[in-house]
């Protein structure tokens, strides 16, 4: 399994009343949720994205509450993969819960910029910037977990066995 695409980038302790607002958790669309996503942080971010599209950030990421709806507006965006230093535990598990694929690499998180073109093999954990040239390596998903992100989510996997 793969990504390609474009980075967006953002800092530490991105939380999730800034990857998807309060004001906006009323809602089960996805697509509501996708049009509202990072608006707090980046309000040009939906119309800059794009399917296969990735986001990078610092340590930290998706902390604060535990909400499902942070990683479901992130995924309905269009974006393949976060890639971050750290993330909040519980948004790690409603990542994987829901299929959104993320990665944690120190080195990529701290190096990689806005704009740079990313290809990313889930397999083997390793992301490499087409931009600048330099490889990272994330630790793999294991294969129960490749086969949920594949199924589109825990739930998705539970329904193919």
């Amino acid at each position: 399994m793969q990504a390609h695409g474009l980075v967006h980038r953002y800092g530490d302790n991105v939380d999730t009343d800034v990857i998807i607002p309060a004001r906006y958790l009323n809602t089960a669309s996805r697509q509501e949720l996708a049009a509202h996503c990072m608006e707090d942080i980046d309000n040009g971010f939906t119309g800059r994205v794009r399917p296969g599209d990735m986001i990078v950030a610092g340590r930290n990421f998706g902390c604060g509450s535990s909400r499902e709806h942070a990683p479901i507006a992130i995924k309905a965006s269009g974006i393949s993969c976060v890639i971050a230093g750290t993330f909040a535990r519980i948004f790690y598990r409603n990542a994987i819960n829901i299929g959104l694929p993320i990665l944690e690499c120190p080195a990529a998180a701290e190096e990689i910029v806005a704009g740079d073109e990313l290809r990313i093999d889930f397999d083997t954990g390793r992301i490499d910037d087409l931009t600048s040239g330099k490889s990272y390596q994330a630790r793999p998903f294991p294969p129960f977990i490749q086969n949920i992100i594949q199924k589109d989510g825990l739930m998705g996997s539970l329904t193919h066995l």
